[in-house]
């Protein structure tokens, strides 16, 4: 019994001292973290500052900063998309046509998502700056 009282307080010691160290860890991790969360968002207003620059507008600045994140962001996401759409037409789609189709119409309609989210930035920029009076 004695011992076993022993073995209770020791493990009671071992994990106050392992939450001590957490809960500090935690509270230096916050604050690092609120810096570079400050840094991030005031990377971007300059971003978005310099979109307006660019583009004369507030309004098509932010547009064409959208249309930026838009494009950065799709290539993963379709990527993802063909992958999935490859697995049910090539691996799941041998034995079943209906998820085999339904693999070949996925693949298509990331591949024209992708298309679409590369391209659209360039043809804003080209209308915006080609034709605005």
């Amino acid at each position: 019994m004695n011992v076993m009282k022993k073995v209770v307080i020791a493990l009671i010691t071992v994990m106050c001292v392992f939450f001590s160290c957490s809960v500090y860890a935690t509270n230096a991790l916050s604050e690092s973290t609120t810096g570079q969360l400050v840094q991030i968002k005031e990377k971007e207003m300059r971003e978005i500052e310099d979109y307006n620059e660019a583009y004369g507008s507030e309004a098509y600045g932010f547009t064409a900063y959208m249309l930026n994140k838009v494009r950065i962001y799709s290539i993963p996401l379709c990527f993802v998309g063909i992958a999935v759409g490859a697995i049910w037409q090539y691996v799941i789609g041998i034995r079943k046509l209906d998820v085999h189709d339904r693999g070949f119409f996925l693949i298509i309609s990331f591949v024209t998502i992708l298309v679409i989210c590369q391209v659209l930035p360039l043809v804003f920029a080209i209308v915006v700056k080609g034709f605005r009076n």
